[in-house]
């Protein structure tokens, strides 16, 4: 027998099997369950075409199940402190548990979906809600808002939230625009989120309103004042220009007893920003990466400890929103000049750093990068052109801070210099970065980049991936010297001499070892 043969025997013979398990467990309920007429709420059984493939049951919410949940407060009605745990569950999920779905089941028909096209009409709204009304027509797998998912699951166990609740996106419409590039229509240019998220209330309101299907926003664009003390000490200086238009005056503080100070205030960045939540077209990553559909969808199953099991059976859908965090624009200065080939750009792109970027850890240069990237994109804008800092959460390279405080405590104990770098994060991670930068220029593409006149980065990989991805680079510059602290001087020239950009003198893996990072012991004291 050919190993095809024996697979396709093997998977009718666990078919079969799931069929009796659903047979006996049906019978189960009805002898533990008092007899009484279908509900609203009742499992739907969806059949299929062959006997050998096990049935789908779907689990609407029922109106019990709304009257139970309906208070989107911590506050429980008395209807609600009667039922216990288990009756709560059954109100939320009436039907049995539902592992994975295949293709070829009654009634499961994906929304079209053609990723590119250049009218939204055509290109089709991103469902992934397992909701009734949209369940059977899902043509994408995951969940809204990424990691944040779990939180909107256990605000639905807890009866805080009603699964159910529809927004009102009537109030939500980006205060910047943010329009159509021809990359939107080119499925080889944005693969890593839908560029078409924020407009998602306007272009898809019949799929909405009229077929009643959960579709929801996964970009949202607004406008903010950055306050940065670090801002505030430049302008002190006369570093920085108030322009009153891009840089504006803070207004004066207070003292204690609620009277008017006569400390300096500082100022405040006015920005225009956007959240981009992930949303995965698998053909275009798996492209991107030069890998097949089959191994990406076969690896994110796996290391996700088999949490999506429709990566494997449902190959016809080809979207994905991933359980990861998003990323963050920023534009200093008119968004339209972001399109603009004639106005200057500057850009800088971020990768997290919580340990810096929020509580000033200065074993690495991230916060002083970032601040210092903020500043060059407000000179941009104040000459005419626009300034963009991209923030993306990837934490720690992306391999996450439990790892990276790993890291670090290896490299204080076996001592921290820059010839071993690098080498400490493979022994803790097996890999020095997960970053793998392909994905990021996405957003320059979303935002119609064609070109970049001032890159604030020494990063040889974001770099790379910017121009292969068709964006020229006029002009890059690292970190000035003096903006460097010296417990960061370890990583610095471990990058630099790997690769990285530097305008400085270069720097040899003989030069490493005199490159030495503080102890603890000299925390210390």
């Amino acid at each position: 027998m050919s190993s095809d043969a024996l697979l396709t025997q093997i998977l009718a013979q666990l078919n079969q099997l799931q069929v009796s398990q659903q047979t006996l467990q049906a019978k189960l309920d009805a002898l533990t369950s008092p007899a009484s007429p279908p509900s609203v709420g009742s499992p739907i059984p969806v059949h299929h075409d062959s006997p050998s493939t096990p049935t789908l049951l779907l689990s609407p919410v029922s109106s019990l199940s709304k009257v139970h949940l309906a208070s989107a407060s911590p506050t429980k009605t008395p209807l609600e402190h009667a039922l216990t745990d288990k009756e709560r569950e059954k109100a939320l999920y009436p039907g049995r548990v539902l592992l994975t779905t295949h293709p070829d089941q009654h009634g499961i028909k994906p929304f079209p979906l053609q990723w590119g096209a250049p009218d939204p009409s055509i290109r089709g709204p991103v469902i992934c809600s397992r909701l009734t009304s949209s369940v059977k027509q899902r043509n994408a797998l995951g969940a809204h808002s990424g990691s944040y998912s779990i939180y909107r699951a256990l605000a639905i166990a807890m009866g805080t939230l009603n699964p159910t609740h529809k927004p009102d996106y009537s109030q939500t419409e980006p205060p910047v625009p943010i329009p159509p590039q021809p990359a939107w229509s080119d499925p080889h240019k944005i693969v890593s989120f839908d560029p078409w998220g924020h407009l998602v209330p306007q272009v898809f309101r019949k799929e909405v309103e009229e077929l009643g299907l959960d579709v929801r926003p996964s970009i949202a664009v607004t406008k903010a004042h950055i306050k940065l003390s670090e801002i505030d000490e430049t302008a002190r200086k006369g570093e920085l220009a108030v322009d009153g238009k891009i840089v504006l005056s803070t207004r004066p503080l207070k003292n204690a007893d609620g009277s008017e100070s006569d400390a300096y205030p500082g100022v405040e960045i006015n920005t225009s920003k956007a959240a981009v939540e992930p949303v995965w077209y698998l053909p275009g990553i798996a492209d991107r990466f030069g890998i097949s559909e089959s191994l990406l969808r076969r690896a994110l199953f796996e290391d996700t400890g088999g949490m999506y099991p429709e990566l494997i059976t449902r190959p016809d859908i080809k979207v994905f929103l991933p359980p990861i965090g998003n990323l963050t624009v920023y534009i200093f200065g008119n968004p339209a000049f972001l399109s603009d080939e004639s106005k200057e750009l500057a850009l800088r792109v971020h990768d997290e750093c919580n340990g810096s970027d929020v509580f000033g850890s200065d074993i690495c240069t991230c916060k002083p990068y970032l601040i210092f990237a903020i500043e060059e994109c407000i000179r941009c804008a104040q000459r005419g052109g626009v300034g963009l800092v991209v923030y993306f959460r990837k934490e720690g390279r992306a391999l996450g801070e439990v790892t990276k405080y790993l890291v670090y405590n290896l490299r204080k104990r076996g001592g921290d210099s820059a010839d071993k770098y690098f080498k400490s994060t493979e022994l803790i991670a097996g890999v020095k970065d997960m970053r793998f930068q392909a994905l990021m220029p996405d957003v320059l593409h979303w935002l119609g980049i064609k070109k970049i006149d001032n890159m604030v980065s020494m990063s040889d990989m974001k770099y790379n991936a910017i121009v292969q991805s068709g964006i020229p680079i006029l002009k890059r510059y690292d970190l000035p010297e003096h903006l460097i602290p010296p417990d960061s001087r370890v990583e610095i020239d471990a990058k630099i001499a790997a690769g990285y950009f530097t305008s400085g003198k270069a720097i040899t893996e003989q030069d490493l070892v005199k490159t030495v990072g503080r102890t603890w012991e000299e925390t210390e004291h």
